[in-house]
């Protein structure tokens, strides 16, 4: 019965949509429209072509407010930090939820307001924590409600269309209690952080063929601490436990630890290559039967037909999961494109992570997109989601980006082009860790040959810079001077936390044997390395690490090997240098995990 409700309900909606033209804003309460959100022109190489229709649906995404937010902030800080009493005394998805929840009254209010322009409250759907509202309406609806003109913008490279605006208004009374409506504002276009696969052939071709013999085959666990000269040319798994000092740790806390992968833009993970790359990378987990379970998320799939899988989500499970068996694993693929009339997925993946009662206690992401294409009050609500999830015991895991200083703009054209660095979300957010790469056994800064790339980093212009970072960033921006200045935020969020290695993974694509790079390569890899300490916490009856960046920059930073060579060319610049100390090409470093693991099992925190 609801169900019809909300039909007929939208359905009058869409026949008053063709049958008006749009009216004049209507007072709410009294209160008059004043401007909300307004940008000075959409983002550099969108351009307004014609009035959208008014009868398309666009789906809204209204974020409350949320008040007692920084009580939230100051939970996680204290139980992240190794140093607290409180640390690793996660909060409870309940207890999360009391912390996000709005006041009583803007939720009242919002639901009176779309009531009043029509909408049928049982077409109203509600986040798990009662913050946000999901609404669908006809175009010229929503020009009402948001005293705007709506237009299809097009971008000139990929030809995306998308309905947007660039300023637009609420009932002054409701203000206080809207933080986000989105996509009104948000012009963008999503990428998964990695080359284009390239095929092995050649020297390369040689290599591979050597890693699957019996000389260079998958090393025995007992293998000696001396890496293969092969890691420099071919990264595997078996290189990765060399280089990081994995050894052969195997997990065994397999009933209290998982890892998550998310995926985006319909990127699949095939099975048929997983299973074959198991074959022969990692036959212990082949030989154990491993797998992954597949959640879907907003309606996201994982197509298994022949030809299908992504390249990007194919290195995310081979490794991921390859190095972490037998600990379970989650693939999430969420769908919505960030540039069709319906919203950009991040929020709809943290939200229905905070909706769950067991998450798992690291997520690896390898997307992103420019942070000057995001609202930033879009890119604020999403990073406060991370920070609760951080709360509830969650690392947060991202890529810092392939294009140097020139964030995803270098696709287009923007690496040689002078002006501001460009920074990649959610990279940016400082409740994420984010990964940068590297390459060769004596590692440096990497270089992605292969598509003209380089790890990418710097300093955020939406999120300031975090405490907790104070000390290892300052010393860099003392040895910039002023170079460079006015083309980055020198008091911005600084990143990336950490890096791997990231070029020339070997991974199984479409039942092929290829080869891919990047920081999304880097980033299961660091992934992995945390789920493997949060083993060892479980077993130690200690609680999981949660939100990584204050014990990284404290006590971790022992166990992290500095990167001292490379640097991060875009925007007609050589970008930054990798130097002493922390950088924005590679962080603090690349991981020592037996170094970590008896850092983080001396630490004060137990279940």
């Amino acid at each position: 019965m609801r169900t019809t409700r909300s039909f007929i309900a939208l359905l009058s909606l869409v026949l008053a949509a063709t049958a008006a033209p749009r009216p004049g804003p209507k007072p709410f309460k009294g209160c008059d429209h004043k401007v909300f959100e307004s940008i000075e022109s959409p983002p550099a190489g969108w351009a307004k072509h014609t009035a959208a229709p008014h009868h398309e649906l666009i789906q809204l995404q209204i974020a409350l407010s949320q008040p007692r937010f920084g009580e939230l902030e100051d939970h996680l800080l204290q139980i992240s930090d190794p140093s607290h009493a409180r640390y690793g005394m996660h909060l409870s998805k309940e207890e999360v939820h009391e912390l996000m929840a709005p006041h009583p009254d803007s939720h009242d209010l919002l639901v009176e307001w779309l009531v009043s322009h029509g909408l049928d409250e049982s077409a109203i759907l509600r986040s798990s924590a009662n913050d946000m509202v999901t609404v669908s309406v006809p175009v010229n609806v929503a020009e009402a409600m948001f005293d705007t003109e709506l237009h299809v913008y097009k971008h000139a490279e990929t030809g995306e269309g998308v309905i947007r605006t660039t300023s637009y208004s609420l009932p002054e009374i409701l203000h206080d209690h809207i933080e986000l409506v989105h996509p009104l504002t948000m012009y963008t276009s999503m990428k998964p952080l990695r080359s284009k696969v390239h095929y092995a052939d050649g020297a390369i071709q040689d290599i591979v063929m050597t890693l699957a013999s019996n000389n260079f085959g998958p090393r025995s666990e007992s293998a000696s601490s001396a890496i293969d000269p092969s890691c420099n040319y071919q990264i595997t798994p078996s290189c990765l436990r060399q280089m990081y000092n994995i050894g052969n740790y195997t997990p065994s806390a397999t009933n209290g630890n998982a890892i998550g992968v998310t995926a985006f833009i319909n990127n699949f993970a095939n099975f048929d290559d997983f299973h074959k790359f198991l074959e022969l990378q990692v036959p212990a987990a082949a030989g154990g039967g491993a797998n992954f379970s597949v959640v879907s998320i907003s309606g996201g799939m994982n197509n298994q037909t022949n030809g299908t899988a992504g390249s990007e989500a194919d290195l995310d499970v081979e490794y991921a999961y390859g190095l972490t068996y037998p600990t379970p694993g989650t693939f999430y693929p969420i769908a919505g494109a960030p540039t069709a009339n319906w919203v950009t997925p991040f929020l709809d993946f943290v939200d229905y992570a905070l909706n769950q009662t067991d998450v798992p206690q690291v997520i690896s992401t390898s997307y992103g997109q420019d942070e000057n294409t995001i609202p930033q009050s879009y890119a604020n609500r999403f990073c406060k989601g991370v920070a609760a999830l951080g709360a509830r015991g969650v690392s947060m895991i991202s890529g810092s980006g392939d294009f140097g200083v020139a964030g995803l703009g270098a696709e287009f054209g923007n690496d040689t082009q002078p002006g501001p660095f460009l920074m990649l979300f959610p990279a940016s957010c400082p409740y994420m860790t984010a990964v940068g790469a590297t390459q060769g056994i004596e590692e440096v800064a990497a270089n992605f040959t292969q598509f003209g790339g380089y790890t990418g980093g710097g300093f955020s212009n939406y999120f300031p810079r975090p405490s907790y970072q104070d000390a290892a960033v300052q010393p860099y921006l003392e040895y910039l001077g002023d170079q460079y200045e006015g083309l980055y935020n020198k008091s911005g969020r600084g990143f990336p936390d950490v890096a791997a290695q990231g070029v020339n993974y070997l991974i199984v694509n479409n039942t092929i044997v290829s080869n891919i790079s990047g920081t999304s390569a880097a980033t299961p890899t660091f992934a992995s390395i945390v789920s493997m300490l949060n083993d060892a916490r479980i077993e130690a009856n200690m609680s999981t690490l949660g939100f990584l960046n204050p014990f990284l920059y404290s006590q971790g930073l022992s166990a992290l090997q500095d990167i001292t060579k490379g640097n991060n060319p875009g925007r007609g610049t050589p970008g930054f240098n990798a130097t002493k100390g922390w950088d924005p090409l590679t962080g603090l470093g690349t991981p020592d995990f037996g170094k970590l693991k008896d850092l983080v099992l001396a630490s004060n925190s137990t279940l």
